[in-house]
């Protein structure tokens, strides 16, 4: 049995597939996911899991060379922006956020190897990671 890392099997079997410049997503309960790409829907109910500690177990677990968010959480979710700002710049990370519109990240997801859906349901709290390499 695993006891380190990721619990969630599906989540750990993506991760560990994932090639340099792979995508994965991770969005909150209302994001469409295109149905040929892969769903691990965490959902418990609305706000279990949230968006952030899917999205801190994630990063711990996984090399990220680029995150793409939409440019909409600017405006409509500044406390989730705030967040997710001080997770990839703080410490050694330094990891460049790129915005997009909604509705082209939501075309980016169709190009994801997986859609991590949370229970959040706050707007906009969707991000694609680009795996960087580890070595």
């Amino acid at each position: 049995m695993k006891r380190l890392g990721i619990l969630n099997s599906d989540i750990a079997r993506v991760l560990a597939y994932m090639g340099h410049t792979d995508w994965i997503c991770i969005g909150d309960c209302g994001l469409p996911i295109p149905d040929e790409v892969e769903r691990i829907d965490l959902t418990v109910r609305f706000g279990v899991p949230s968006f952030m500690e899917v999205l801190k177990e994630v990063e711990k677990d996984m090399k990220i060379e680029r995150v793409i968010l939409a440019e909409e959480i600017k405006e409509k979710n500044p406390s989730v922006l705030k967040e997710v700002n001080e997770l990839f710049t703080g410490n050694d990370l330094k990891v460049a956020l790129d915005f997009v519109s909604h509705e082209e990240l939501k075309k980016m997801t169709k190009h994801c190897k997986a859609v991590i859906r949370t229970g959040e349901n706050s707007p906009y709290a969707n991000i694609i990671l680009q795996s960087g390499c580890i070595f």
